[in-house]
């Protein structure tokens, strides 16, 4: 038996050795190849090979070489790309290949992020820009959006103030609503993130930045979707345009790469406000005394001749530097560190950052700490898994700026009067001109917030068939955001026995959604189908507790308080979506897109709660008509055309459409209900319309290409919230009631201007222009301090509402207005303001070079903004000609003012007729906020790759870089972007605000 079994197992190894030599030449275990370019030969390291229909990829190494296992029986099809070259399909039918990629016009194979999937440049319909990781990496910022300032023709974002990680105002082609949201939506990895502060201790009308919880180190793209047919499979806020984040990952059958980076600089203040001296301060009072000829009595605490010689003379008035004490140079420091690697099965990105920034107005400060693992992994060649992950702790030591006395940092340093000693008489810190004293404030200052954030989602991706791919993902948005802040008895906010709060809030959100994607090109056509759905919900909880009353400052706990009261809320929305989109190209020439999104939102009436946004687009490229191949100084020439509707629900509240009652009303210690919000059934989607046109034209092998947009979007059915009669027992109700259009223009500009071994330049520049108007709304609406800000129908949102001051009379020294009716004169009336301009630039951009020379790299920035407006409200306070007395600072412009007749100024005489000195919004403070602004400048060293190499490095490039470092500006105060407030209402008005510092940062990157 046992012979039987052995002459059985050996003829069974010869039929197999025999099988084994028929199906060798049918089946490929391991492939192996390079990647050339065609036309110097040269290895093309980074190229990405794929087996079409399959999961597997490779990248090739520095020498172009790759190889992997197939299992693939020939002949099959690989797939290969590299940007900068046209992508081929190759036929295996060996185990070595060779492949030679033809260049390309630059850019045109550049795969670009776009909704649900990617496309190459070429093959674009949506006005799309796209921004990498090199072109933010040394510009110092607390988030990314700051960094985004002139980088993408449209986006408009403007730093308010020079506190970082507070917020940064962005908006792209203008805005769209007035009570709604503004703000552009964020997709990081697939994950739509919060972009409203959590905060909710007053900070002056500032708020915080929570994209400032991002860490830029970690990003390897942005890209910026603008018109309706790239953001439409959004649907909701895609009115306001969309920005996909992509963070990095390591790539398959690649080796570990180690990146460290590390630098530290500087910030200081740029030139601030020219005050007057002391002795300047009481000649300009005594002069208002001797104005009004003393009709007034004279309270102020400076010299008065009429007064006790004992006060001294002017010449004796000290002079107190309160902004010498709140300004310093601050210390800037970043640290990253990142592992990358891959093998033919799994890729891994893990990254670690520290950041820590102080700002140039003591004590303000803010750290981050951010943790990055990004991971993907191939179960079988069809099966593809991964997940991203984020996990930050932000710090912020955060400052009271913009308006309101009480604990303002800036308030207390900038607007108190400079003869005013800090100490009395006894030398005891005191506070002075209604504001408290520095020295203490700095001292005993503690208002602090940290959050900790995981930003995060699962997949899986199946190619089901050849052309069919399914993919499906969860992703969470999580903040706990913990705020406190302590006052003690000597300040004003703590007065008279100290007051402390405590705030915990809870911001969670979660994202499911399915994808089916089905592709196919049949000879020179090739279409393509998506559908897909999402569930979406968002919760909101907040703690707040307020202790007043302790024993001393010693004790800074509530726990310690005599009196303790407490609030707690809650919120909840969700949101289920369906989409589709169907796009098909003709021979890489006709290309049509078409999308629809069904979004069903929980914040809007029962029969209102659906809304439907449909886009179509299309392009052609011309330059592939035979009229114009031969035409070689055209490298690529692309006509587009989109519309579409997009939705907006964000920024109402979640139950914004629902009768509301609320607790607490309680009556002699009886706890009782009280109607809180009135219902409105029929509250339902603000829609945006948008058409777009555009152009995209290269030159010279695309060593010179134009992007050109027009568009024009139209807001329909605004989110407002109108107001009632008191009768009614509401004030305010949810409704549908305004309508808005921007519409504008856009170009972008990129040239490679000398490009040899040595020495390269090439430059970018890309200019907008939106111009917004208020089509519809049924009484007009005021904002801001002092009701600056009017919305009204015809006019532009955010304009100026302001008296209208034509100049000084020679003779008398008054300040002449304009009134309603054209003419001239000194009294005016309530009905004589008229609007003198807006917050919106007529046109805004950025201009950008870079230069290598051998082993140096050299960038240079400009970010500009031309025609916009900004009120200059700490004029408005320190230009107050000596009437405001000892209650406010006198800014050093005050000395211009009108003393004898015949003298030529806009400033008036200094007398107490308030419409000379301090008229509530007076024109004279409306100031041309345009700027030209050196936003950034790098040079930067790379060692030899042959010093490198021996040293066992990759790379090693030391920098130093500079942020602010000049501007230029018809503007009088330190920063033309300032603004005192983060409401989306209230822009334009400079109040009590630090301005953006200027900085230098010296640092190191070394690669492994």
């Amino acid at each position: 038996m046992k012979k039987y079994v052995l002459t059985g197992l050996l003829l069974l190894s010869v039929l197999s050795l025999i099988f084994a030599q028929k199906i060798e030449p049918l089946i490929n275990s391991t492939l192996n190849g390079r990647v050339l370019d065609r036309k110097s030969n040269l290895p093309l390291s980074g190229a990405d090979i794929q087996i079409k229909g399959t999961t597997h990829e490779v990248v090739a190494d520095n020498e172009g070489r790759f190889n992997f296992r197939t299992g693939q029986k020939f002949p099959y099809i690989l797939i290969v790309s590299h940007v900068g070259y046209e992508t081929q399909e190759v036929t295996v039918t060996s185990n070595t290949i060779e492949i030679q990629l033809k260049e390309t016009s630059k850019g045109l194979e550049e795969v670009v992020v776009v909704g649900y999937g990617t496309s190459k440049r070429k093959n674009l319909v949506g006005a799309v820009t796209k921004v990498n990781a090199s072109e933010l990496r040394d510009i110092p910022a607390g988030g990314f959006d700051a960094q985004l300032q002139g980088k993408a023709a449209g986006l408009q974002t403007t730093t308010t103030t020079g506190v970082p990680g507070e917020s940064v105002t962005v908006r792209l082609r203008g805005a769209t609503s007035i009570n709604a949201d503004n703000t552009p939506l964020y997709v990081i990895d697939g994950v739509f993130v919060n972009s409203t502060s959590l905060q909710t201790v007053s900070t002056g009308g500032k708020s915080t930045s929570p994209i400032a919880d991002i860490n830029p180190a970690d990003i390897e793209s942005v890209e910026v979707l603008k018109d309706a047919e790239a953001s439409a499979l959004y649907g909701s806020r895609g009115a306001n345009g969309v920005i996909i984040v992509t963070t990095k990952r390591g790539n398959f059958s690649d080796g570990t790469r180690i990146n460290a980076q590390a630098s530290h600089g500087y910030a200081w203040a740029p030139p601030l406000w020219k005050l007057t001296t002391g002795p300047e301060h009481a000649t300009l009072v005594n002069e208002y005394y001797a104005n009004i000829g003393g009709k007034q009595p004279f309270t102020g605490d400076v010299w008065n001749p009429a007064a006790s010689s004992a006060r001294g003379t002017p010449e004796l008035q000290k002079t107190y530097d309160r902004l010498g004490e709140a300004f310093h140079t601050a210390n800037l420091s970043s640290y990253n560190l990142s592992v990358a690697s891959g093998n033919k099965a799994t890729r891994f990105y893990l990254g670690a950052g520290y950041d820590n920034q102080e700002s140039i107005l003591r004590p303000i400060s803010f750290d981050r700490a951010t943790f990055k693992f990004n991971i993907d992994h191939k179960i079988s060649s069809i099966v593809q898994i991964g997940s991203s992950n984020t996990l930050t702790r932000t710090h912020r030591n955060q400052g009271r700026a913009g308006d309101g006395p009480a604990g303002g940092i800036l308030q207390a340093a900038l607007h108190t009067p400079t003869y005013l000693p800090p100490t009395n008489d006894q030398g005891v810190l005191v506070g002075r001109a209604g504001f408290d004293n520095l020295t203490l404030l700095l001292q005993y200052y503690d208002v602090n917030a940290v959050s900790l954030r995981y930003i995060g989602n699962v997949y899986a991706d199946v190619q089901i068939l050849p052309d069919l791919k399914f993919r499906t993902s969860w992703g969470v948005d999580y903040d706990n955001y913990k705020e406190s802040e302590y006052w003690n008895s000597m300040l004003i906010a703590g007065s008279p026995s100290g007051d402390a709060t405590s705030s915990i809030s809870d911001n969670a959100s979660w994202v499911n959604e399915q994808t089916l994607t089905y592709r196919k090109k049949l000879g020179k056509h090739n279409f393509g189908i998506l559908v897909g759905n999402t569930l979406q919900s968002n919760t909101y909880e907040r703690t707040f507790l307020d202790g007043k009353g302790f024993a001393n400052n010693s004790f800074t706990k509530i726990s310690s308080a005599s009196v303790i009261t407490g609030t707690q809320n809650w919120s909840q929305n969700t949101l289920a979506s369906f989409f589709g989109k169907v796009d098909y190209n003709f021979n890489d020439k006709y290309i049509i897109n078409a999308s629809l999104r069904a979004d069903g939102s929980s914040k809007f009436g029962p029969e209102r709660k659906w809304g439907y946004f449909p886009s179509v687009g299309a392009a052609w490229r011309v330059k592939q008509e035979k009229f114009l191949q031969d035409v070689d100084v055209i490298s690529d020439l692309k006509l587009r055309a989109s519309y579409g509707i997009t939705g907006n629900q964000n920024g109402i509240g979640d139950f914004a459409s629902q009768g509301l009652w609320t607790g607490g009303s309680s009556y002699k210690d009886t706890a009782g209900i009280a109607p809180q919000q009135l219902a409105n059934d029929n509250l339902q989607w603000e829609k945006t319309s948008q058409f777009n046109i555009g152009a995209d034209v290269s030159f010279f092998n695309g060593r010179l290409s134009l992007e050109a947009n027009y568009y024009y979007k139209y807001t329909s059915n605004g989110l407002l919230q109108l107001p009632r009669p008191a009768t009614t027992g509401f004030s305010t109700y949810w409704s549908n009631a305004a309508e808005i259009s921007n519409k504008g223009f856009e170009l972008t500009i990129n040239s490679v201007n000398i490009q040899n071994k040595n020495f390269t330049w090439s430059t970018n520049f890309n200019v907008a222009q939106n111009i917004n108007k208020i089509e519809k709304l049924a009484s007009p609406l005021q904002y801001g301090s002092r009701n600056l800000i009017l919305l009204q129908q015809g006019s532009p949102m955010y304009s100026f509402y302001l008296y209208k001051q034509l100049y000084v009379d020679p003779q008398t020294g008054n300040a002449i207005y304009q009134k309603a009716d054209g003419t001239q004169g000194m009294n005016p009336k309530t009905s004589d303001k008229q609007i003198m301009g807006s917050v919106w630039p007529k046109f805004f951009g950025g201009l950008g070079n870079d230069l290598t020379f051998g082993n140096f790299d050299f960038n240079i920035f400009f970010s500009f903004q031309y025609g916009n407006k900004t009120y200059n409200h700490n004029r408005f306070f320190g230009e107050g000609g000596g009437a405001r007395d000892a209650a406010r600072v006198i800014f050093a412009s005050d000395l211009a003012r009108w003393q004898k007749p015949g003298d030529i100024t806009d400033v008036p005489k200094a007398d107490g007729v308030n419409v000379n000195n301090y008229l509530d919004a007076g024109g004279r403070w409306l100031e041309d906020g345009s700027f030209v602004r050196l936003r950034n400048v790098t040079l930067g060293y790379s060692f030899p790759k042959t010093f490198v190499k021996k040293i066992g490095l990759r790379n090693i490039r030391l920098y130093v870089t500079g942020s602010n470092l000049f501007l230029i500006t018809k503007y009088s105060g330190p920063d033309p972007e300032s603004s005192a407030n983060s409401n989306q209402n209230q822009p334009g008005i400079d109040l009590g605000t630090p301005p953006q510092p200027r900085s230098v940062q010296f640092g190191i990157n070394v690669g492994i």
